[in-house]
């Protein structure tokens, strides 16, 4: 019990700092060693870390990256956008439809995705109309973790909690949906008032010219079709991550793609992050620590909205929302309403992201991709996100207690 307690500790604590004082060990090497710990120690044997690996959630997370990568390499993404940018006449609009194309399709095609697409856009026609480009990036990031609450698919956090809770994907995307999309009205409104002299002035018509882009046709229609028909199958029930998974490797079979560049877009360490967090919360789980976050949690009214959206935001900034999700696993099940349960942390662990710069991925990749023509600092960010995040938040306790 005590080297379980002891390695969940030191790996939940180096996920929270980001990496290992005076070692080149990040959060996935950390995931790595901690559930190597886990069976070194005989914690848990050889067999039951392996049955302690979420298969479902590990094969719709891959799944779901090649189809992605097959979009993205298509060039489908950048097309729809640049379509979407070229009518968008006046400033508020342009932010709004910014916005919109990163959150809906940040809510069937993991969020991150968006964010590598929209940040270069954003930055060449913000130079090219000489405005401020810091807005619309905090828009095309805000939008896509707003936007990704959605569906189960939206987000890494809310594919485990799909595989923990068994929740039908369309139950899902009718209990979570309204709460994004009332979301990505907050995002628009809180920055066109906190940006007022970018948004709430009067501005000339712009005609915006967006680079145009090379698109690969055959591999377009296809991957298009593929993800159209993918989609369809999520909403009529069948099993999400064998959808997923089929849909990848009929977009494998191809003459015209080498296969090395659908694999260079697939995040693997992400999967191993997974896998080795699945390994280090099974130990946990055979302490009485489970038993007594269970405890905690009942003297804590846990299963109302409220309570359980304020800790859920806490801990995913604290260690992210991946781990923090895993941390409410062992205990969600014996909760009153388990399926509340589950769609408020999906929803508190998704709006959490947008609290500050380190909160999700999605942020660092469009500040990192931003950083050599803009820098957006942490007040920067958290100026909107503080806002933006307690708003959500608030709102989607508020619409699931109803």
């Amino acid at each position: 019990m005590l080297y379980a307690i002891l390695i969940f500790a030191a790996t939940y604590l180096v996920l929270a700092v980001g990496r290992l004082p005076g070692f080149r060990v990040d959060r996935t090497g950390a995931a790595i060693i901690g559930a190597t710990l886990m069976v070194a120690f005989n914690v848990l044997s050889v067999s039951e870390a392996i049955e302690a690996i979420n298969t479902d959630t590990i094969i719709l997370l891959f799944g779901m990256m090649i189809v992605v990568a097959n979009l993205r390499l298509s060039r489908v993404f950048a097309l729809v956008t640049e379509w979407v940018v070229r009518y968008a006449h006046r400033p508020l609009v342009l932010l709004a439809a910014l916005a919109a194309v990163s959150g809906v399709f940040s809510a069937f095609f993991v969020n991150d995705t968006m964010c590598l697409v929209l940040t270069p856009l954003v930055l060449e026609i913000t130079a090219h109309l000489r405005r401020n480009p810091v807005p619309y990036l905090l828009a095309v990031a805000m939008a896509s973790n707003v936007g990704s609450v959605a569906t189960i698919t939206g987000n890494p956090q809310n594919m485990l909690i799909g595989s923990f809770s068994g929740i039908h994907y369309r139950t899902f995307a009718a209990a979570l949906s309204p709460v994004a999309l009332a979301g990505l009205l907050i995002v628009v409104g809180l920055i066109a008032c906190i940006y007022h002299r970018e948004f709430l002035t009067v501005a000339p018509r712009v005609e915006i010219a967006p680079p145009p882009v090379r698109v690969h046709r055959a591999l377009a229609w296809k991957s298009t079709l593929v993800s159209a028909a993918m989609i369809v199958l999520f909403f009529a029930g069948w099993p999400v991550a064998k959808v997923a998974l089929v849909a990848g490797s009929v977009l494998l079979v191809t003459r015209r793609v080498k296969p090395e560049r659908v694999y260079a877009e697939i995040d693997w360490s992400l999967l191993v992050l997974f896998i080795g967090l699945f390994i280090v919360v099974r130990g946990v789980e055979k302490t009485s620590l489970s038993t007594d976050l269970f405890a905690m949690a009942s003297r804590l009214h846990l299963e109302r909205p409220g309570v359980m959206s304020a800790f859920a935001a806490v801990l995913s900034n604290l260690v992210s929302n991946v781990p923090a999700v895993l941390v409410f696993r062992p205990f969600i099940p014996h909760l009153p309403n388990p399926q509340h349960a589950w769609l408020t942390l999906a929803m508190a662990t998704t709006f959490a992201g947008n609290l500050t710069v380190l909160g999700s991925v999605a942020n660092l990749i469009v500040i990192q991709r931003a950083r050599h023509q803009v820098k957006i600092g942490f007040w920067e960010y958290a100026r909107v996100g503080v806002p933006v995040t307690a708003l959500t938040i608030a709102i989607g306790a508020a619409w699931l207690r109803s």
